[in-house]
């Protein structure tokens, strides 16, 4: 008998604590919880924003080989639970049959998948420092990007427990600034014999819209693999931190349970 690992990978300008409540919530459930920080990561967003500059060359390829080794360490098969970026990955790794299953929370486009063409570019920082290659979001942008569902008061508490710069050379991998993309962010949709996969997408979302999110779901419109979606109203890309973190959480505990994902695993 053995507890079932579920891998939590986080996003662009989020910090690994940004799981710390999900990782409790599934503990109690009897998970065996895992939320790894990018390489380099300090152990708080404080002490990533005082020294960035280890995370200034990472881009999506060193990433995904980071969550695709620790994947691999289990002798159990992990859910991976991934949020923007870390939706990305979630997918592309349960797409080459590394993990369980998958959930994709707000995530960073796909394949042919492009981002919205909105008018002031939402996504992109507020400023970039080319000499360590950051891009950083402050307080205002994030409430106007991130945190646009919550107050000020609540969205300041965020950016001060989780907000981190950004490694420009990942969001070139993404093509947010010029389309064209790293290979990383291809995904075998078709691959009939990966794990479950749930999309989950904020109708609030400004960072990545929910349009996005249905677009990906349509990739995988001819997989024989089971592909969910669940879109949450009101809800802005900031939704694994602010006050409506739980129903999300809990909404993906209920979908794995339907899948017959127990937190205790018999498989050796």
């Amino acid at each position: 008998m053995n507890r079932t690992p579920v891998v939590f990978v986080h996003g662009a300008w989020l910090h690994a604590l940004s799981w710390e409540s999900w990782a409790e919530r599934f503990a109690s459930r009897g998970f065996l919880t895992l939320s790894p920080g990018w390489p380099g990561e300090a152990t708080t967003a404080r002490g990533v924003r005082e020294f960035p500059g280890a995370l200034g060359g990472i881009g999506l390829d060193a990433l995904t080989d980071h969550y695709a080794t620790i994947v691999r360490s289990f002798d159990v098969a992990p859910v991976i639970v991934g949020h923007s970026v870390g939706g990305l990955i979630a997918q592309h790794l349960v797409g080459a049959d590394l993990g369980r299953a998958a959930v994709a929370i707000a995530s960073a486009p796909i394949n042919d998948v492009p981002w919205p063409a909105v008018p002031d570019r939402l996504w992109t920082p507020a400023r970039t420092d080319d000499a360590d290659r950051l891009s950083f979001l402050s307080p205002g942008r994030f409430h106007h990007v991130v945190a646009n569902t919550s107050t000020t008061e609540e969205s300041d508490r965020l950016f001060e427990r989780y907000v981190v710069p950004a490694p420009s050379r990942l969001l070139a991998d993404l093509g947010c600034a010029s389309g064209a993309r790293g290979p990383r962010t291809a995904v075998d949709v078709a691959n009939p014999g990966r794990g479950p996969l749930l999309l989950i997408s904020g109708q609030e979302d400004r960072l990545v819209p929910d349009s996005i999110t249905r677009a990906v779901y349509k990739e995988y419109g001819d997989s024989t693999a089971v592909t969910h979606l669940k879109q949450f109203a009101d809800r802005a890309h900031s939704l694994i931190v602010d006050g409506g973190w739980r129903p999300v959480a809990d909404h993906v505990l209920d979908w794995l349970d339907q899948q017959g994902i127990r937190a205790v695993s018999n498989d050796a």
